[in-house]
């Protein structure tokens, strides 16, 4: 019995978001929200419609519950949310410029979201999902990267369908060479992996995003999505391929757009595995509606401030 639509591990983090614009060292006000892009992915699915249950680590401080008490808030299933003694929540701190492109300062090394570990692994909760969605940031430790590949074979042996969306913060590892052997073998024939136009080359060795999305399938991915902002998103499958456009939007904020795209996207999947369909099965008109879709809600979260507050609920108009 699927009792899970979607399952995000990974990631949950405060994000402080400017009241004003401008490099970090100007800003004077803040707004604290939810961050962490699997916790993104997993609000955004929630408020669609889906079923969803999130796990990961944060600290055992005011922080950690504020996160907790956010995700429920949702209807989002916290059973595998760990608290830890052992280092604090993370924070990150955004910038924005006039155009809406932000950059992050992080703090916490290590925090708790990177203390994921084989207590995490619940085989049972695994096997109870639709759709495994993960990203990289769990691969920081040995432990942690350990974990997130044992619950990707378990998805795998359930029949789980397996998503990764790399989400790269690259500033964060020392060793650049190790995390692409690291995502080589968690990108591996994935139902789905999402990669942004930047993170391209370093994912697949490719700039050019038709070549991106070439180069996963190659490596067995299912269904593999290079978006690329306002211009929309690359799809590519064994045997065929296409485009789809953005809708054109006032951007505020880009934080959380690519999360917002996943969560559109996933939920859509999720309703074809109710059917029967693996995303690489899924008929190719059928799927660039879905990824159309996608890019709406992606776009809806880009008119807000912060990752959060543009996600829509079923039913709300979307650009």
């Amino acid at each position: 019995m699927r009792r899970f639509d979607l399952l995000c591990v990974g990631e949950a983090l405060v994000d402080f978001l400017p009241r004003e614009r401008g490099p970090m060292r100007a800003v004077r006000h803040f707004a604290v929200t939810s961050g962490g892009a699997p916790a993104n992915v997993a609000i955004g699915a929630a408020r669609l419609g889906a079923r969803v249950a999130f796990t990961g680590v944060v600290g055992e401080d005011e922080f950690g519950h504020f996160l907790r008490d956010a995700l429920e808030a949702e209807g989002i299933d916290c059973g595998g949310l760990r608290h830890t003694r052992e280092c604090k929540t993370g924070l990150s701190f955004i910038a924005l410029d006039e155009a809406g492109e932000r950059s992050f300062d992080f703090y916490g090394a290590p925090s708790a979201d990177m203390l994921l570990d084989e207590r995490d692994v619940d085989v049972e909760r695994i096997a109870a999902a639709r759709i495994l969605h993960c990203g990289s940031n769990t691969l920081l430790l040995p432990a942690g990267a350990e974990a997130t590949q044992r619950m990707v074979e378990a998805a795998r042996a359930s029949g789980a369908a397996i998503s990764i969306d790399p989400n790269l913060r690259l500033h964060r590892w020392s060793d650049h060479a190790l995390l692409q052997r690291l995502l080589a073998g968690l990108v591996a024939g994935a139902d789905v992996v999402k990669v942004a136009q930047e993170e391209a080359a370093f994912v697949t060795g490719h700039e050019a995003p038709e070549d991106a999305a070439r180069a996963l399938v190659d490596r067995g991915v299912g269904l593999a999505v290079v978006t690329r902002g306002a211009a929309g998103a690359i799809w590519a499958r064994a045997g065929d391929r296409g485009a789809v456009a953005a809708p054109r939007v006032e951007a505020v904020d880009s934080t959380g757009a690519g999360d917002g795209f996943m969560a559109g996207l996933l939920v859509r999947l999720a309703a074809e595995s109710r059917g029967g369909l693996r995303p690489g099965e899924v008929p190719a008109a059928r799927l660039e509606e879905h990824l159309a879709f996608a890019c709406r809600v992606g776009a809806a979260v880009v008119t807000r401030l912060g990752a959060v507050a543009g996600l829509p609920r079923a039913g709300d108009p979307l650009p």
